[in-house]
């Protein structure tokens, strides 16, 4: 939510003998690889929660700019291609590193297990190999791959509309930024005020929170332009906010919804299958165990599914275009989660893992293709990082009241989550089509 817009902010306006993009890969890549190295070997909690917090951080930095670089590097009519192939290699990625512990106790006789308190050796060496990996990785993007001038990226956007559209927009009045960010305060407020009172779930502080901050921030930006002070990237982060393109507030619905249903898989899917399908909530039983590590093969197959579906993705968006191809893509995917409560054999939950894995490649890669094709080429990295935002946003709403939800109105069945995250991307399936049809990139049209 913060590293993203402000890491694309400075990309863009980044130009030395090494690129635009690539000193963000090589030094995010560094600091991420050196927190995988030191994270297993952390001596108390708190440091290995920092080395978290780092590598986190890091590889935002390394990996916020390469969808921007795709966009930088690659004609209209590639990019749908160029995000699926990224679609790919993260399935592929998440597999082998799924795998790793495994593979290492099972095919090199690394040690799977450690004493209390201790690390097994496996997970040591996932860490250390994943380290290895990572930087080799971004190594070879930036010492094989070429970054276009100033001078040709200048050539490239003379003439289009897009751009012209963008610069022709007037800066947002000082005082709406004032008024707006004063309602955002009283409208968190309130809602603080209601979640305190009358003692709800204390996940809802981030909801009072968020429209609090936001509102100060929108109150520190309408000061700095009435101070003339708008030479900054907080400034200009809020300013492209209020000015994103048309395309790009129609696909935020569509990664709201999208994240949205994501997370809800993410953080219910181990209480839905140990619970519905293996008939216990006993985390001590063997049989909830069998069906959280049910779960991870589950994890697996859809990155796996989706993987395979990468390869689908550019054919299908140039047949039906970006926007049905994802809309088929998102139906599937939510038809999947739905399943989950109608299929009693846990066994059987490896077929709806196939639309799940579909709707994982397809949010990766189509959303990008649509949006990429709508954006300034000078500030294709700012908005690729505030696109960001409508990844984050969701899942800290999920976060605040899907366990509300659940408990409220479902009885706190894990299964029902799911349920509601394959309505909501069936949902961001139809909100796809209220994308403008000239956002479709040429060979998809």
């Amino acid at each position: 939510l913060l590293v993203q817009p402000i890491i694309g902010y400075m990309s863009d306006r980044t130009w030395g003998r090494f690129g635009r993009r690539r000193p963000y890969f090589t030094v995010g890549a560094i600091l991420a690889s050196l927190a995988l190295f030191a994270m297993p070997n952390s001596p108390a909690l708190w440091i290995a929660a920092g080395m978290l917090w780092i590598m986190d951080a890091s590889i935002n930095v390394s990996m916020e700019p390469f969808r921007a670089f795709v966009g930088d590097n690659l004609p209209k009519h590639q990019r749908t291609l160029g995000f699926a192939m990224q679609s790919f290699f993260i399935g592929i990625g998440a597999i082998v590193a799924s795998a790793l512990p495994w593979m290492m106790a099972n095919w090199f006789d690394v040690s799977n297990t450690a004493g209390p308190g201790q690390i097994p050796d496996t997970v040591k060496w996932s860490f250390y190999l994943g380290g290895v990996v990572f930087l080799a990785a971004v190594s070879w993007t930036v010492f094989s791959s070429r970054e276009y001038s100033p001078e040709e990226i200048a050539e490239f956007e003379a003439g289009e509309e897009e751009a012209e559209a963008f610069e022709s927009a007037e800066p947002r009045a000082a005082g709406k930024y004032h008024r707006g960010g004063l309602g955002w305060i009283v409208a968190g407020t309130a809602l603080l005020v209601w979640i305190v009172t009358a003692g709800l779930d204390k996940q809802l502080y981030i909801l009072s929170i968020g429209a609090i901050a936001f509102g100060g921030l929108q109150i520190v930006t309408g000061l700095m332009q009435s101070g003339g002070r708008t030479d900054n990237g907080l400034y200009q982060i809020v300013e492209d906010l209020f000015h994103m393109p048309r395309v790009m507030k129609q696909l935020a619905v569509v990664q709201f919804c999208s994240w949205f249903a994501l997370f809800a898989m993410w953080i219910y899917s181990t209480a839905a299958v140990t619970s519905y399908h293996f008939g216990t909530s006993d985390v001590t039983s063997a049989a909830y165990n069998e069906g959280a590590n049910w779960v991870g093969v589950l994890f697996a197959s859809y990155n796996g599914f989706a993987a395979l579906a990468a390869i689908a993705i550019p054919f299908t968006a140039r047949r039906l275009g970006c926007r049905w191809a994802h809309l088929v893509n998102l139906m599937l995917g939510g038809a999947g989660l739905i399943s989950f409560l109608f299929i009693r054999d846990p066994a059987w939950l490896i077929v709806p893992m196939i639309g799940v894995g579909i709707a994982w490649a397809s949010i990766l890669s189509l959303p990008y293709a649509l949006l990429s094709d709508v954006l300034p080429t000078a500030k294709m990295g700012i908005y690729m990082g505030i696109f960001n935002f409508f990844i984050v946003i969701p899942q800290l709403i999920a976060a605040s009241v899907l366990g509300l939800l659940l408990r409220e109105f479902f009885g706190g069945q894990g299964i029902y989550g799911l349920v509601i995250g394959g309505a909501l991307m069936i949902l961001a399936g139809f909100t796809t089509l209220m994308v403008d049809k000239e956002a479709e990139p040429q060979s998809a049209a």
